[in-house]
This record gives C-alpha cells, structure tokens and sequence, in this order.
C-alpha cells in the first residue's frame, strides 16, 4: 500500500490524527515499518489506550506519546517471536519414535509443553523486566538479592518482650557513646542515684503518666528513661532549671524541644527529692554531610525527579483524577525519575472500607498505576519509576513499619519500576535520597514539647537557608539529630493505625547509615509526605521536601543540576499545584 493511501485510509479511521499532520506521518510510518495495515493499527491502537477502572471505562486519546509506546510494544512482539527458537528437523528416527510408546512417556507433560520455550532473564531479582533503554541516570538502591529481600519481610509477630526491651536500650548505649566522644565527657551517670554534684545523663524521654490520652509532652509531666546498663532502667521525672543552658545547638535558636521517644542528653543533678533538676541540655550531634565524588562527571548529569505521595484520589470516588492530571504532566515534561510514595489503593478510603468497589487491589493498582507508567516509560526510554508503599496500601502484604517492598506482581515484573522497601534510602548520580511515606513530622509535632533557654557554644547555621526558628525546618532536623526516620516512642495512641511499629526492626529505620560498620552520612534530599503545609526546607545540609499528598493536588519537581568539580549538586526543588479540572 502507498503512502497516499495509507494517509487517506488512516484518516478515515483516525479522524482526531488526521489534524494533526506530525501524528498523521509517525502512524504511516509505523504501518510500514512494521507492515501493519491501517485496520490492525486501528484495533491495537485502541486496545492499548484501552483503561478499564472500577467506575468508568475509557479510550484515552491518540497522541504521539502513546503512538510512541504503542510502537514499542509491537517491537517487543516481533522481537519475542524472533527469539522463539524453531524445533530441530524431524528425521526419520526422531518421527518413528514420536509415534511410538516414548511419546508423552511422562503423563505429567502435556503435548503443549513439548515445544521449545525461551527461559526469561531475571533482573535485579524481580523477574521479568520491560524493555528499556539506556538509563540517563546512576541509580544505587537497597540490595534485591534473596537474603536481603527475606530479612526486609520479615516474621513480625514473632518477637519476645525482652527483645524489645533489648533494641531499646542498646539505642540509649549507642547515643551515650557517641555522646560521650563528641563532647568529651569523662563519665556518664544514672540519673535515679542521689548525687552532691552535677552529673551527665543520657535516656529516652517519656510522658509523666502514660496512662492519660494526651500524648503532648508538658512542663513538670516528663521523664526520663535510662538504659538498664546505665541505671537499672529507672524513669525519673525531670524538672528544669528557670536559667537552662542549651549546649551545642544551633546559633540563634535559643530553644530546645522533647518529645516522647527522643534520645536526650542531659546535665544535672538528683538532689534526693524523687527528680532530676536539668540545669543543662546537651545538643545531639547531626550527621555529616554527604562527601562528593572525587572524581568529575563529564557528561551531561543533571536531570529532574517528580515526586508525589498518596493517597492519589479524593474521598469522594475512586476516579483518580489527580493521578490522571500528574499523568499528563509527566508525560509532558518527560522527568528522568518519577518517585512515588503510598498508598496507592488506600485501605482508609471510605469507597475502600466500605467495599464499594467491584474489582481486587492489584486490579486496580495495575491498571491505574502499572499500565500508565510502563507505556511513559516505552516512550520515554531511559526514565525510571521508584516505588515506595506504605502501610496503608492494600496491594501490599505487610503492614508493619518498617515495611519491605510491595510483591513484584504488581508491576508485572517491569524492572524500570523499581520497588522499594520503607523507609527507603537509594543514589541518584551520586544525590543521595532518603524517603518515607510515614507521617512523621505531624505525629512528632502531636507530643512536641519546646522549653527556652541560652545558648552555649552554639555553632553557625552550615546554610543561610537553615531558619533555626522555623516549626518545619525544626521538625526534620529532629529526624536528623536523632538518626531514625521515626524516632517516637511509642505510638501515639490516636495515630496507631497509621503506624504499627515494630520495635525489634528498629535498625530498619536508621537514618544515614547501617549496622555495617559503614560511616553514617546526612542524605542530600529528605522525603518526609505529611499532612502539614507542603515545603521545601534546607536542614543543616540536606534537602528536606514535603510534597504534601497529590489528593490535595500537591506534589514537588526536584531539579538537579551538573555538579562542580569536587562540590555536591545544585538542587532546586519547587512545590507544584494541579489546576482543578471538572470532568
């Protein structure tokens, strides 16, 4: 058929490409590269646009990017049937045997499996993998061999008090020591034991009285818990002096803050009377800031990430339009990363809990999620999509926290859709990243409790941006200080559903390094989804971003520029808003 024909045929069957004459040339030379008739384009075409949901089936429309992935995946068929390797020639010998007693001697083989079939290549550990181009960006993530996917889904009601209770203290012992060093302390004390002189301790702060429903922390209603190598596991209520000295903070802070959970070092003395008087608290040392590489990247390295959280879809339906809208952006800015938290198919949405839905969660997660994205990553070769879940997604099947990734059945194996664990930290071009799509920023904002004072040996702000005196800015430089990305403990009570944590996996939650002897960095870029004020925060050295939820239209672009030698990445994160849309 000629190209005049083909443009005319097509035309007709396309009436929406016919406008358009870049589209209109791009599907006459699909047809005959790959000789396919106007009618079989016209049929894959709008099998593949095809999108099944829960409430409303549709055809999305003909543009040029889904034209692009649709090419793609007539490629992989033509490659996949290329590669079926053909049964060797029959000869005489072989023929009268399959006549014979020999054929289909094993009853468990059936005649359909006797032909050769091709034996897929697992990638990265997940299985099956789409086709993909060559990755525009170096990405380093949590190790996706067996052993390390086995311990990550771990048992987790197996667990004994006691080793709880040992999880816990070897915390306290781990920030004594470091305590210890960073200020060069002599000795450290227990804080249950009467002494003439001041002392220096080191505990986990806790509320007066648990048994009440206020989880916030308040003046003359606060504890501290000490190790039981340190002294017997004792909680001993604490009072603070009306001159506190604040050692070691921030300059221009001038204030401290608790919260039940926080790790906090303390001088003072235990005159006898049933409390610790604090005259003086000791700053916790924030992590080191990433190193950059030693060696200058010579190419081209910058490229830009999107980043969203869920819940994806409003209360009201399950219709996804904010997906659909950021969906669309994408598309058209083409990022190199898109980073996605949970939920995703949200056990707390109201349609959800009441089971007024007529399809299963991975159903609905592959054809809202799966799908789309794997045809923008045919048609955009190269990009990747990270995935962190949350305890909330029904897709998932653990719902404790920390929490291993989501079963490589939702993606259909697709290794450009990468599956991470959460929290999560991973390497972008040498940016390190570290997310979680827990809530922890409002639940410490639920018992935070701030107490004045003066500054001694304070120590400057790395970065102008660093505002000591912001709410946000002050929330995750508590996640940094103490090294977790959710240093509360225990749950409060209200919020207890939306975190079960499990604290026999406190390591899981360690922030800036492992238990493998390795040295324990600031990560570049924090993610910390929260349903306080979406922000973008500059925190000793790091990044922080609240993206907010993409249900309340919501989500970041994170730009990140080529490097100077020997100096970190530009980055330049920006807030963005969907425009409401009325459909």
């Amino acid at each position: 058929m000629d190209t005049e024909t083909l443009t005319q045929e097509i035309s007709t069957r396309f009436p929406d490409v016919a406008s358009d004459a870049s589209l209109l040339a791009e599907c006459v030379a699909v047809c005959k590269n790959y000789s396919v008739s106007p009618e079989e384009l016209q049929y894959k075409w709008e099998a593949h646009n095809f999108r099944p949901s829960a409430t409303r089936s549709e055809i999305s429309a003909y543009t040029l990017e889904s034209l692009k992935a649709l090419q793609g995946q007539i490629h992989r068929e033509r490659s996949s049937k290329a590669n079926v390797q053909k049964p060797a020639p029959r000869t005489p010998l072989v023929t009268s045997i399959g006549r014979g007693a020999f054929r289909n001697r094993n009853p468990a083989v059936k005649p359909s499996q006797t032909a050769v079939q091709v034996k897929p290549e697992p990638v990265d550990g997940f299985g099956m993998a789409g086709v993909a181009g060559p990755s525009t960006v170096r990405y380093k993530g949590p190790s996706n061999d067996a052993s390390a996917r086995k311990k990550r889904a771990y048992r987790y009601m197996h667990e004994k008090p006691s080793e709880r209770g040992d999880v816990l203290d070897d915390r306290i012992d781990e920030f004594a020591e470091r305590i210890r060093e960073h200020y060069d302390l002599a000795d450290l004390g227990d804080p249950s034991s009467s002494t003439a002189d001041n002392i220096t301790v080191v505990g986990r702060i806790i509320q007066d009285d648990e048994t009440v429903e206020e989880v916030k922390l308040a003046d003359g209603a606060i504890s501290l818990e000490s190790s039981r190598t340190m002294g017997n596991g004792a909680r001993v209520p604490l009072r603070f002096d009306w001159d506190l000295k604040i050692r070691g903070g921030v300059q221009g802070s001038g204030a401290t803050a608790f919260f039940p959970g926080a790790i906090a070092a303390l001088r003072g003395k235990n005159g006898g009377g049933g409390y610790f008087q604090v005259s003086e608290v000791y700053t916790l040392p924030p992590l080191m800031p990433s190193e950059p590489s030693a060696k200058a990247d010579t190419e081209d390295s910058s490229f830009s990430v999107f980043i969203a959280s869920g819940p994806y879809t409003p209360d009201l339906d399950l219709g996804f339009r904010p997906w659909r809208s950021l969906l669309t952006k994408i598309q058209q800015a083409k990022p190199a990363v898109v980073l996605l938290l949970g939920p995703f198919v949200d056990s707390a949405h109201p349609l959800i809990k009441s089971g007024d839905v007529d399809s299963t969660p991975i159903n609905l997660f592959r054809t809202r999620f799966t799908d789309p994205l794997r045809n923008y990553l045919d048609s955009v070769p190269g990009s990747m999509v990270l995935i962190v879940p949350s305890v909330r997604d029904l897709v998932g099947d653990r719902a404790v926290f920390p929490q291993s990734e989501l079963p490589t059945e939702v993606t259909r194996g697709d290794s450009r859709i990468r599956l991470l664990p959460n929290p999560a930290c991973f390497t972008l071009n040498d940016v390190t990243f570290a997310a979680t799509s827990a809530d922890v920023l409002f639940h410490i904002r639920k018992g935070e409790f701030s107490k004045r004072g003066e500054d001694l040996d304070a120590t400057a702000p790395v970065s102008a941006e660093d505002t000591v005196t912001d709410p946000m800015t002050n929330l995750c430089r508590h996640l940094l200080q103490q090294r977790s990305f959710y240093p509360i403990f225990p749950v409060p009570l209200e919020l207890a559903s939306e975190v079960i944590l499990d604290v026999s996996h406190l390591d899981g939650l360690r922030l800036g390094g492992d238990t493998d002897g390795e040295p324990e960095y600031a990560p570049d870029v924090l993610i910390v989804p929260s349903r306080l004020k979406q922000f973008t925060k500059t925190v000793y050295s790091t990044t922080a971003i609240n993206p907010s939820f993409l249900a309340k239209n919501s989500y970041v672009v994170l730009d990140v520029a080529v490097p100077e030698a020997g100096a970190k990445a530009p980055l330049s994160p920006r807030i963005m808003k969907l425009e409401a849309k009325v459909e």
